[in-house]
């Protein structure tokens, strides 16, 4: 028989793994991060270009999905990624199988938050810890690239690197973002670049 009160424990539980996921991620430094710094999420909200609304909710759409990808029986033991910024979620990382990668898409998708997915994950097994030590110091030094361009708002810019490829996610004029790969490009070790800009109008 359907239980209410098993459905109310599930949901309770979904709630407490993701607020137990955010903690970690946050005190981890985990979360990716654009250039700056926040309260809640590695950005400053006052000169974040997004709404403050817009921000939560991408925020807690990228919170819920990871839950999801990782307690998905399916995933297990596969690495995927999930990044948001204006409700675009950006997937990178590896799986075992095509039908993998489009269920991690689906599974992007049905969030009533998600506006677009770029699903960029890889048919391959998990990357090598010296891979993603490589992957942290890229990232590292274009968020320190983007800092000292000019032409590159501080906060404008999100950046995840996946096996030397550089995503550039944000909202930005087409002059910032050709900055921002320009920027991108000075750091050795980058092998690609990916835009995945939302793009403005001048003020």
């Amino acid at each position: 028989m359907y239980s209410l009160v098993g459905q109310g424990a599930r949901i309770k539980s979904a709630s407490l793994a993701i607020l137990m996921l955010f903690a970690a991620e946050f005190l981890t430094a985990c979360v990716p991060v654009m250039v700056g710094a926040t309260l809640v999420t590695g950005v400053s909200v006052a000169t974040d270009r997004r709404t403050l609304g817009r921000n939560y909710d991408d925020n807690t759409l990228e919170l819920s999905l990871r839950w999801e990808m990782r307690s998905d029986d399916a995933l297990k033991g596969n690495n995927v990624s999930v990044t948001a910024i204006n409700g675009i979620v950006l997937l990178t990382g590896e799986v075992a199988s095509d039908e993998l990668r489009r269920r991690a898409e689906d599974i992007a998708s049905s969030n009533g938050k998600t506006l677009k997915v770029v699903n960029e994950l890889q048919l391959s097994g998990a990357t090598s810890l010296t891979s993603r030590t490589n992957d942290t110091l890229i990232t590292s030094k274009v968020k320190t690239n983007l800092i000292r361009a000019e032409a590159v708002p501080a906060n404008a810019v999100k950046v995840v690197t996946e096996s030397g490829k550089v995503y550039l996610l944000g909202l930005v004029t087409r002059a910032e973002a050709e900055a921002a790969v320009e920027a991108a490009n000075k750091v050795t070790g980058v092998t690609h670049i990916v835009k995945v800009f939302e793009y403005i109008k001048d003020s």
